[in-house]
């Protein structure tokens, strides 16, 4: 079977070698780059690329001007990695079509679990167009049709949005901005603990898949279908 591609863009020596240590170890081929041009150079000859990597501040083109050419010809995923938290540097990556967040200092094992996770989401999750599925919940986004064990539920538009966005980032741990900057949109101002409100609601609607949807205290959510 064919190894899976990934591009690691930083201008860190020491944190392409560590991350690239660390996927090298679960069978992926890593591709390095140490600024933003050799990064798109990359993108552009590797074009079976499954994932991207890459820091926003890099010498030349920074990680957003790389994502803008990527975002051009390709929607396979990235992770953007971040020393800058700021809610306008997170909202302008994500109106570019970043897939998530890794802040600096980070974890490689948790790295590694976000680039599985992704790349887990990315190959199945979704059935069809609009058609996705997670143990026992099915959900059909174009008949707007949220099933549990075979039963029809009686959903919100925001408890079917909130559902859907938790199949399609199955595995992945998701902080209250993260869930309402894409489920709430950009604008929403309200208090993130409005989720949990959320949470509850469609838990008890879910019945026994409702532990599908774990809580991560002092950050948020996790959907992970029982095993």
């Amino acid at each position: 079977m064919e190894k899976e591609k990934i591009l690691i863009a930083d201008d860190e020596a020491r944190i392409r070698k560590l991350v690239n240590d660390f996927l090298s170890r679960e069978g992926f081929d890593i591709y390095e780059a140490g600024d933003g041009l050799e990064a798109v150079n990359i993108f552009k000859d590797v074009p079976d690329l499954s994932l991207a990597i890459l820091d926003v501040m890099m010498p030349g083109l920074d990680g957003f001007e790389v994502l803008k050419e990527i975002r051009k010809i390709s929607k396979m995923p990235v992770i953007m990695l971040t020393a800058r938290t700021s809610e306008e540097d997170q909202l302008k990556g994500y109106e570019l079509g970043v897939d998530e967040y890794v802040e600096k200092p980070f974890s490689p094992k948790v790295l590694v679990a976000r680039v599985n996770a992704i790349l887990r989401r990315a190959e199945g999750k979704i059935v069809d167009s609009g058609l996705l599925s997670a143990g026992k919940i099915s959900v059909d986004e174009g008949a707007h049709i949220a099933k549990a064990d075979g039963k029809e539920l009686s959903l919100s538009v925001k408890e079917f949005e909130l559902l859907t966005y938790f199949i399609r980032n199955q595995g992945i741990a998701l902080s209250r901005e993260t869930i309402l900057n894409n489920v709430w949109n950009y604008d929403y101002y309200g208090d993130a603990r409005t989720i949990d409100t959320h949470v509850k609601k469609l838990r008890s609607k879910l019945g026994e898949c409702g532990s599908y949807i774990k809580t991560i205290w002092g950050m948020g959510y996790k959907f992970e279908v029982d095993r």
